[in-house]
């Protein structure tokens, strides 16, 4: 029941991917025995759609940074929404992502996308060129009912120094779980913990 979108990110499947308030990443290294690893995202206004082929995220510092190290590898990334309300859908944008840091000349322009872009915990714009839009039957996923969002995350990174969130990213943001390299230290950071 399946169908492929050959007009890319457009209309109605638009509409649903920025009406949810969940969606997930995934990604793998090229290692067969590594790890594969998939992400929760949320957080209204932290997801765009930059043209019919182009999305992009808000890439908020965290405990990891999978995601980095294999798009940094080998660039693969598939995100899918799930409607938890309404008709039953499950959308998959497949494609090739890359990071885009504060450092980069392109920050500017994609940060315009998103009015939380210059808060302290962010880390980056993962930018995905999207290769394949498809749906499919969300014939098994529950009904859920969205009660809000969790102000933790923002809590933790309100009020940290650039050199804070840049001693976290030393000790936590590098290397993958496989050790791939992640990310770098940011030009001109002066911290490192």
């Amino acid at each position: 029941m399946g169908k492929v979108y050959a007009e890319g990110v457009t209309g109605d499947l638009k509409s649903f991917i920025l009406d949810q308030p969940v969606y997930f990443v995934a990604t793998a290294p090229l290692d067969p025995d590594g790890h594969v690893n998939v992400s929760p995202k949320g957080h209204a206004g932290s997801f765009a759609v930059l043209d019919d082929w182009t999305v992009a995220y808000l890439d908020w510092t965290g405990s990891g940074a999978e995601t980095h190290a294999h798009i940094l590898e080998n660039g693969r990334i598939t995100l899918m929404w799930t409607a938890f309300t309404g008709p039953p859908i499950i959308v998959r944008l497949h494609g090739r992502g890359e990071t885009v840091r504060r450092d980069d000349a392109r920050w500017p322009e994609l940060a315009a996308h998103f009015k939380d872009a210059d808060e302290p915990g962010i880390r980056a714009i993962v930018l995905v060129h999207v290769a394949r839009v498809s749906d499919s039957c969300g014939y098994s996923i529950p009904f859920m009912d969205y009660v809000g969002e969790r102000p933790v995350l923002r809590e933790s990174w309100d009020g940290k120094t650039e050199d804070e969130v840049e001693a976290y990213m030393e000790k936590k943001n590098r290397t993958s779980i496989d050790g791939l390299p992640a990310l770098p230290a940011a030009q001109g950071a002066s911290a490192a913990g």
